[in-house]
């Protein structure tokens, strides 16, 4: 396995947040709040590869612990994931993944692993990007693969578990996406339940969620999202 160097190691005291997919487009936005958010003394991060482009003061204060890692494999590191909460935005897409199957491993698979683990090292609150529509019954795959991770994250017996179920996710993407070109422009015209949604704005929702107190299952639909981002 690849190990990254650990980043310091005086940080604040504060919640260690473990934030899942820091490479992502909502899970680099949640990074960036997480580093600026004072009641947070440790981010730790796990990643396919190594972040790139961080500010120097990141690596510099000791808040920031990363790690890259095999997702397959992570049962042999469970330290890694010791921490208060985590913050997951892990996912890819049918076309990314290339078939249904690789799809499963890392939206499901992985994600259920992880709150697995975060749990048994002491997590008492586990937050997910999830999916507008998700349903374990659904005929859809993608909808009832969300669906079905969200039922099994609640079986997990988490303290709290907060999902996120956001519609299309707008933001600066590396590549470019014909569906969200599309939704940027008749976005507008849709309620707000399915309007596209930036991904600055779930990724504030999930920061704020973070610092509420442990109350069981709280679902944010996409306008609820929209709520809590702008929420002090």
């Amino acid at each position: 396995m690849n190990d990254a160097a650990i980043s310091g190691s005086g940080a604040a005291e504060g919640r260690t947040v473990l934030l899942i997919g820091a490479t992502g487009l909502v899970g680099s936005a949640c990074l960036r709040l997480l580093m600026a958010d004072p009641t947070v003394g440790r981010v730790r991060t796990l990643t396919r590869r190594p972040l790139a482009h961080l500010p120097a003061a990141w690596t510099r204060d000791g808040k920031l612990a990363q790690q890259v890692a095999d997702f397959g494999e992570l049962e042999a590191h469970p330290e890694w994931l010791a921490c208060t909460q985590v913050i997951c935005a892990l996912g890819t897409t049918m076309r990314q993944a290339g078939s249904g199957a690789a799809f499963r491993k890392v939206d499901h698979d992985y994600v259920l692993n992880v709150a697995s683990i975060a749990l048994a090292q002491g997590a008492s609150h586990f937050l997910v990007v999830s999916s507008m529509g998700a349903d374990a019954q659904s005929a859809n795959f993608y909808y009832r693969v969300k669906g079905e991770v969200e039922d099994d994250l609640k079986a997990l017996g988490y303290a709290s578990l907060t999902i996120a179920r956001p519609s299309l996710l707008l933001g600066e993407r590396a590549e470019w996406r014909w569906g969200e070109e599309v939704g940027k422009r008749l976005g507008v015209l849709l309620p707000p339940r399915w309007r596209p949604i930036e991904a600055e704005q779930v990724a504030a929702a999930l920061v704020q969620a973070s610092r509420l107190p442990d109350i069981g299952v709280r679902l944010l639909e996409n306008a609820q999202i929209r709520k809590m981002a702008l929420s002090p």
